[in-house]
């Protein structure tokens, strides 16, 4: 067998021995406990934490095999004597002679991998399996190894009684294994109690399981704060007051902090309450608690809220959040709409998006502040709201846009003035025919079109008379030509035909394009003195104006 040796890696004996020490002893404690135990998890710690650090100074471990240990690069990295339950020994025995190891392996691997050489060298006399057919049925990925055929290895044949050798007894097994593995610090170890010669019967089991069950499935964070609340609501002790309040006021941060927003919204729900209720409130406490949603919805506050949801393992629930943001100012919106496009998490920009809906419905007039606003962010935010919640009272607002300096805030109000569909929208909407931006006039024209806006249509019949209109694209054509369709009816069949012909209004030859997107428009007339017209287009030379010909007389059927 070819020996694995990488000459080119620098020697750091001591280190590997140290990770190899570690595994010896994680494999003692895998022998000796269950998974549930404190010593079995800390050594599984241990051996985690070696091979990490090891794994920063090495890319790979390769190690050759012997029945006394492990050797690394020529140096004897794991001492231990031929016994059955030594590593080397269990892994020579059975025709292991190199095994690799590669970052990775510390995770889940190395466990199973010392796991399935304990059961190796308990399979009994008459097992089918053995250690080869245990690995390969393990399907390593981090993991290789070398073997042999024993019955051809120039080495002594192996008894299977050897498996079962050890020098020590198991008790002594253990407290070697616990000296070498402490036991974490506030683990209670059954061991410690003696075992009594009574017994409970299965009712009085059952109270006991349910009333710890019921003791741990209590909020605490709740029982305190309803007796704090009982305080303000039921007692007259101002001193106490001052107290309660300054409690509060430093709880709510560690709350955003930890992520527990339901509770939060529980204290601004519960503190409107009492406000409400107590007549024993002094001014200036009833001014400080009524204070609490303001101050959660200034914009420091609202960061670290924010940012505690998108780092957050564990999310709210919808109901959680929106309740939180039901108790929210108006001032929030702009801070959240801001906060929105960067949240990482998927999850928690989808449970902010639909709180934003609902704080949005609530307060209308904080949609109306956003839309003002010099952030580009927020107002592109804002518009989604008016869009996606059919927003109808906003018109004064979105028109102030129609000149925004950033085409995206344009196309963006294309959406949301075709949702308000106000005779002013509409007005609005004509003026972004002229846009500069082609996408803006292109979204403009078709909003115009489908809601038969007839009153736009002299300024898409001026637009398709220009002359900017004979040196834009196709798509831009077509959708003017369409709305135009649309808004005339059988009034434009005339001027549809004449463009169609190749005559324009300025008696020069129409291009192939012009002439397809005047076909597609007769389409949209829906006007039965239109498919003549169309009908003889059919024998047109020009593809593109045979099959706009075609589309548009399917569209008059």
């Amino acid at each position: 067998m070819t020996e694995l040796r990488n000459p080119e890696l620098e020697t750091d004996s001591e280190l590997v021995g140290q990770a190899m020490q570690t595994m010896a002893k994680c494999h003692r404690a895998i022998i000796l406990y269950l998974p549930n135990n404190p010593v079995y998890h800390e050594a599984v710690r241990n051996l985690q934490s070696v091979f990490r650090t090891l794994w920063e100074e090495e890319d790979q471990l390769l190690l050759n095999v012997t029945e006394d240990g492990l050797m690394w690069e020529g140096s004897l990295v794991l001492d231990e004597e031929a016994k059955g339950d030594s590593i080397s020994w269990v892994l020579f025995k059975d025709g292991v002679r190199g095994v690799t190891l590669t970052p990775g392996v510390e995770d889940k691997e190395m466990v199973r991998f010392l796991a399935t050489i304990h059961k190796a060298r308990t399979l009994p006399e008459d097992a089918d399996d053995d250690l080869l057919t245990l690995f390969w049925g393990e399907d390593f990925q981090h993991i290789k190894y070398d073997y042999i055929e024993v019955g051809f290895d120039e080495q002594r044949p192996l008894e299977r009684s050897e498996r079962f050798e050890s020098s020590l007894s198991s008790t002594e097994q253990r407290q070697q294994v616990e000296e070498e593995v402490k036991q974490p610090d506030g683990i209670v170890n059954i061991d410690d109690f003696d075992s009594t010669l009574y017994f409970l019967d299965d009712d009085e089991i059952q109270y006991l399981n349910s009333e710890i069950e019921r003791e741990y499935s209590q909020d605490l964070r709740r029982i305190v704060l309803s007796c704090l609340f009982d305080v303000l609501e039921l007692q007259h002790d101002q001193t106490g007051y001052d107290e309660i309040v300054s409690i509060l006021e430093g709880f709510i941060p560690y709350l955003l902090g930890a992520g527990d927003f339901q509770t939060v919204a529980y204290i601004l729900r519960e503190l409107r309450t009492v406000i409400q209720r107590s007549e024993r409130l002094s001014p200036e406490h009833r001014e400080r608690l009524s204070a609490f949603p303001a101050k959660l919805s200034e914009p420091e506050a609202l960061d670290q809220l924010l940012q505690t949801l998108d780092e957050a393992h564990v999310h709210p629930t919808e109901e959680d959040l929106g309740e939180l943001f039901g108790e929210l100012s108006p001032q929030a919106m702009d801070t959240v709409l801001a906060w929105l496009p960067r949240l990482i998490n998927e999850r928690a920009k989808d449970l902010l998006a639909r709180a934003i809906d609902q704080l949005a419905v609530a307060h209308p007039a904080a949609v109306n502040q956003a839309l003002a606003s010099q952030d580009r962010t927020v107002v592109l935010g804002a518009l989604g709201l008016v869009t996606r919640l059919k927003l109808t009272t906003l018109g004064p607002p979105l028109g102030k846009l129609t000149s925004h300096e950033d085409a995206d805030v344009r196309q963006a109000l294309v959406d949301a003035l075709a949702t308000v569909a106000t005779p002013s929208a509409y007005t609005q909407l004509q003026q972004l025919l002229t846009d500069g931006d082609r996408d803006v006039r292109v979204g403009a024209v078709k909003v115009l079109g489908s809601k038969r806006h007839g009153p736009a249509l002299p300024s898409i019949q001026a637009a398709i008379d220009s002359k900017a209109m004979r040196s834009t694209d196709l798509t831009e054509k077509r959708a003017f030509y369409e709305g135009y369709g649309l808004l005339a009816g059988e009034g434009g069949v005339s001027y549809l035909s004449a463009a169609l012909s190749g005559k324009g209004l300025f008696k020069r030859k129409t291009d192939p394009e012009t002439r397809a997107c005047a076909a597609m428009a007769l389409g949209k007339t829906h006007a039965a003195k239109a498919r003549p017209v169309l009908e003889k287009m059919l024998k047109e030379k020009e593809a593109i104006v045979r099959n706009a010909a075609e589309k548009a007389l399917k569209e008059l059927a």
